[in-house]
């Protein structure tokens, strides 16, 4: 039986809906986060501790800038008048 009353779930407003910001954001988190990472382990193993932890701080460092950029920032975080 279908009930056609609207509930509190229903519509594109859900926190974990699969849309495509919610894609690209973990994208972001996890090729800032784990890519940036393992680049930077993998630099390490080759001699190149400096360059991996400025690979690190940059990939890092670029998915806080992007996700503010993206998300953040367009928020009208104003109190009331």
């Amino acid at each position: 039986m279908s009930d056609d009353t609207p509930s509190e779930h229903d519509g594109d407003e859900r926190l974990f809906a699969l849309t495509r910001d919610n894609l690209l954001l973990a994208a972001i988190l996890l090729f800032g986060i784990a890519g940036s990472g393992l680049v930077r382990r993998l630099l390490g193993e080759l001699g190149y501790n400096d360059l991996g932890a400025l690979v690190f701080m940059f990939g890092y460092g670029g998915m806080i800038f992007a996700i503010w950029y993206g998300w953040i920032r367009p928020m009208d975080i104003s109190g009331p008048n």
